[in-house]
């Protein structure tokens, strides 16, 4: 008996020490933090979250074993989020230096965002996404459009079908369709795409039309292009092409009992909309540019680029213009009550913000799209929903990221408050992890410090 003993207690020991050598030097984890389940915005608070190899190892009540992971982060009243995604980004590419373009990229990191769609595809892209998908880029998940299709890069359809196919040999992701295709090209750009197995997004050229966009099943529809158009009645009988900026033009003529129609097509056709709403509300907006230049981002772009913007908001807001505060203001109404119904009774929304664009900085000016969006009558966490869960339907990736779950990419932001109770709490970062690379305040700080440095210096 006592021989039994004695073997049962060697086995028991051995058995402990091997659940202790199980936890690896490079596991992470986080301890009692609060999880927000982005599906459902139920609250899991007091987990304990084990990550390694860049995916999410454990979620759990307790854990074992806590003092023996060399690498802990205390999550004791902060809360939890999947890394957001910015879908409709812009990628610096040659001649913008090299490092310009990984400060660009961390800018996005810097606010929660682990993942970005690039909307203007370049070959330098291909490699960024190859080298961030490895590891040797400190960067978000990368996702790139090819480069653009518009009235002047495709002017007939054979030049279309063969871009198409070029473009989706060369490994975009996607394709880009800008303003002044004509519809019979953009007609067999849509038949060589769904052959070639190739989504595309993007704006709406006049001479497509909303409805028959919709029809042919974009993607995703950005900037909500060319709705405002859809609700202008025929009996009106404009020109489509004096639209003006987004269909500012025809703010008057717009007939928003409209809007459920063109809202139900879009959920017939499953077509996603990134508003870009923040866009509308700051560039084409009665704000002074002096205003926006004073806001804390503008130190993270180069003087350059800020005098640029200036300029340009002065040739489409300034003196002179067709600019008028009392239409913008009934202009924006639209737009809100179609960001509403888009999400509510449409197929749904992705957040992006079109960075950076005038005075949209990057990372930074997803908070003033969310705003956008909670103005617009958005919850909380359906403004989180766009960013997160939606994305990874999107992509078809519910299974690699967009939620905290046991097996995903460990892409998480850590805030300091809930998020559900006041959507500003997303502005206020604990860390962030891409990956599974952790990335504390602290080191955001400091490399938010060299990069203000280094714009400052250009």
């Amino acid at each position: 008996m006592k021989k039994i003993f004695i073997t049962s207690a060697i086995l028991i020991f051995v058995s402990c020490n091997q659940a202790q050598e199980k936890i690896s030097d490079s596991a992470v984890l986080i301890n009692n933090v609060t999880i927000i389940d982005v599906t459902t915005g139920e609250l899991l608070p007091d987990r304990q979250m084990v990550i390694d190899s860049g995916k999410i190892k454990k979620i759990a009540a307790a854990i074992e074993n806590e003092k023996n992971y060399q690498f802990v982060i205390d999550g004791q009243g902060k809360y939890a989020i999947p890394g957001l995604a910015e879908m409709h980004a812009h990628i610096p590419s040659p001649p913008t230096s090299e490092e310009r373009t990984e400060e660009t990229l961390f800018l996005y990191l810097s606010n929660g965002i682990t993942t970005i769609r690039g909307m203007l595809g370049h070959p330098s892209h291909l490699a960024l996404r190859k080298e961030a998908e490895q590891g040797k880029l400190l960067s978000p998940r990368i996702f790139t459009s090819s480069p653009s299709f518009n009235g002047n890069s495709v002017t007939s359809a054979e030049e279309a079908r063969e871009k198409v196919i070029t473009y989706k040999n060369d490994g975009y992701d996607f394709l880009k369709i800008h303003p002044g295709v004509e519809r019979t090209v953009f007609d067999e750009l849509v038949k060589t795409a769904n052959k070639e197995g190739i989504t595309f997004s993007g704006h709406v050229p006049v001479d497509v039309g909303i409805e028959h966009a919709l029809e042919s099943r974009y993607a995703s529809i950005d900037h909500i292009d060319g709705f405002l158009e859809g609700l202008v009645p025929i009996s009106e009988n404009v020109n489509p092409n004096d639209n003006g900026f987004f269909g500012y033009n025809f703010t008057t003529l717009a007939d928003t009992t409209k809007i459920d129609e063109l809202v139900a097509l879009s959920k017939k056709n499953k077509v996603w909309i990134v508003p870009t709403q923040s866009l509308f509300e700051r560039w084409f907006s009665p704000i002074n540019g002096e205003t926006l230049l004073q806001q804390p981002e503008m130190k993270y772009m180069p003087a350059s680029t800020l005098a640029d913007w200036k300029k340009r908001k002065e040739t489409s807001t300034g003196p002179g213009t067709n600019f008028d505060e009392t239409q913008w203001e009934a202009f924006i109404d639209i737009r809100r009550k179609l960001i509403y119904a888009l999400n509510k009774n449409g197929h749904g929304l992705l957040l992006g913000s079109d960075a950076p664009q005038l005075f949209n900085v990057p990372g930074f000016s997803i908070h003033h799209e969310i705003e956008g969006m909670s103005v617009s009558g958005l919850s909380p966490l359906e403004i989180i929903q766009t960013g997160t869960v939606n994305p990874a339907i999107f992509f078809g990736m519910e299974s690699v990221f967009g939620q905290l779950k046991v097996g995903m990419a460990a892409d998480i932001l850590l805030v300091n408050s809930n998020p559900l109770e006041d959507i500003k709490a997303l502005k206020d970062v604990s860390g962030v992890m891409v990956g599974g690379i952790w990335i504390s305040k602290e080191d955001i700080d400091q490399k938010l410090q060299s990069i203000a440095k280094n714009a400052s210096a250009n």
